[in-house]
């Protein structure tokens, strides 16, 4: 599994790691067919998104694994920095 996240590293350098980050919030909401998943991580100030097909089990409370990179959001006319997660596994 280590392997696979070497690589995508070695790929993009955009991208960045972490193991073992501790899921503080974790939202689900609905966007269309999509589910918007948001989650702010211990020790962090910018919240982590992703999308996926269907609402799975809260991940809060819980360590994850993230493969992610910074973006930008324009929200009511102001620009805010989030996090794109990529890759994300419970740890």
């Amino acid at each position: 599994m280590k392997s696979d996240v070497n690589k995508l590293l070695k790929k993009n350098a955009q991208l960045n790691h972490l193991d073992a980050a501790k899921v503080v919030s974790h939202v689900q909401r609905d966007s269309g067919d999509w589910v918007i998943n948001t989650l702010m991580l211990d020790g962090y100030d910018v919240p982590f998104k992703y999308s996926r097909k269907k609402r799975y089990k809260s991940l809060q409370g819980g360590q994850v694994n993230l493969t992610y990179y910074a973006q930008t959001e324009s929200v009511a006319g102001i620009e805010i920095e989030t996090m794109k997660v990529v890759r994300i596994r419970r740890s």
